[in-house]
């Protein structure tokens, strides 16, 4: 279920990222190559962007490629935090902008790929929609990024078939998890880019194995076993 990215680095354009790649998120949307549940992913999606430290989003429910506006405003949108997505809903899930990542609290920029029973997530008031994607995200934000490995092992105790990829970014950093969907990190000269699947065929793309965390800073990038898995 769905596909993102996150980019963390010197000032790049969001289209360098998602439209110009051979197998970028265009391409993910209705055609992506190593996505294990779901053909295509139809149901919306979002770019999120820091400006200084304010995280800016713009967000759709419809398809990435409908948007007759994206490849005309995504080259002119640079940053160097970007964390954007492509939605594939589940059933019973509603449809509308709110519903797409990423999520934030203001200081951080979320995205979640894969699936989780709500009834294993608080209701919060701080949820912008009522998909699981949404509910685990305000809980996410509740506990705290720094939280982020317990609070990905406690979901997946009461829901052992979640599906838990995280990416988030809030300016300086990135963090993402891998738990049931895949996860690979291109290390640029320029910066570091974590996606759910490679966007070209460069060889240099490493794997990032099932239940770790991945932490992206200017030092470099960490990579440690999720406790409890």
């Amino acid at each position: 279920m769905c596909r993102h990215l996150g980019w963390l680095g010197e000032p790049v354009s969001v289209a360098s990222l998602i439209l110009e790649p051979a197998n970028g998120l265009l391409v993910q949307s209705y055609s992506p190559r190593r996505q294990k549940h779901g053909l295509m992913n139809a149901d919306g999606w979002g770019v999120g962007f820091f400006d200084g430290a304010t995280p800016r989003r713009w967000r759709s429910a419809t398809p990435m490629w409908g948007d007759a506006s994206l490849a005309s405003v995504a080259p002119a949108l640079r940053s160097g935090c970007i964390v954007t997505a492509v939605r594939s809903a589940s059933v019973g899930m509603p449809i509308e902008a709110a519903a797409a990542a990423p999520f934030t609290d203001g200081h951080w920029l979320l995205s979640h790929n894969g699936l989780v029973d709500r009834s294993v997530l608080p209701l919060s008031a701080g949820a912008e929609s009522t998909n699981d994607s949404a509910l685990l995200a305000a809980l996410i934000f509740e506990r705290g990024l720094d939280s982020l490995a317990g609070t990905i092992v406690e979901v997946a105790a009461s829901d052992p078939n979640a599906r838990l990829n995280i990416l988030a970014g809030n300016g300086s950093r990135l963090l993402a998890t891998t738990w049931g969907d895949t996860l690979s990190v291109l290390r640029r000269r320029d910066g570091i880019v974590v996606a759910s699947e490679p966007y070209d065929d460069d060889p240099a793309w490493e794997e990032i194995p099932d239940r770790h965390i991945v932490e992206v800073s200017s030092s470099g990038m960490q990579l440690s076993i999720l406790r409890g898995s």
